[in-house]
């Protein structure tokens, strides 16, 4: 059973061309956000996100629906990121997007990269082992269910369940170290 609201892919167009330009204009800042907190990079963002959508393309046709497409596409972002950072993953923080030049009126998607990274929370967060990045990141701000989150991590629902516990404890007693600190 889908979760309630999320678009399925039978609302899509049936020709890969016209469900890509779709897909892009619901889902771009998504996967352009989601590939920048693994990266920290907003060039190889960029690239993984061209890279995940063209992916999205070429599968379209056998994409047989059985999950709803945000979490079939944030499932392709997240392994394309995982290849490409391979160890190297969440070890540098994000660059600061203030000292980026970007060359152009600023895009929806580069606000929303420049609030992810000011966010203090996020700071914290990228402070706490992997796991808990993956899980926070996923769940709070992609909002997917755990359910989606074991799907697009691979993982039993169980463990996502246990690195959300585990995070928010460890996210806690982190800002409260803080404050009193």
């Amino acid at each position: 059973m889908k979760p309630a609201g999320l678009p399925d892919k039978h609302n899509y167009p049936q020709d890969p061309a016209q469900a890509l330009e779709r897909l892009m204009d619901s889902f771009g800042a998504i996967v352009m956000r989601t590939a920048y907190f693994y990266t920290g990079d907003r060039h190889l963002a960029e690239d993984i996100s061209q890279e995940a959508f063209l992916r999205a393309y070429r599968n379209w046709t056998s994409f047989r629906g059985d999950s709803s497409v945000r979490t079939w596409l944030t499932t392709i972002t997240v392994n394309l990121c995982r290849d490409k950072m391979g160890v190297r993953m969440f070890s540098e923080q994000p660059t600061a997007p203030d000292g980026i030049d970007w060359g152009r009126t600023i895009s929806v998607e580069d606000e929303a990269l420049t609030r992810l990274e000011k966010s203090e929370v996020l700071q914290h967060v990228l402070r706490l082992p992997l796991a808990y990045q993956e899980a926070l990141y996923l769940y709070y701000y992609l909002e997917l269910s755990t359910r989606e989150i074991a799907e697009a991590t691979s993982s039993p629902e169980g463990t996502v369940r246990n690195r959300l516990h585990r995070a928010r404890e460890a996210l806690a007693r982190q800002m409260n170290e803080e404050e009193i600190g």
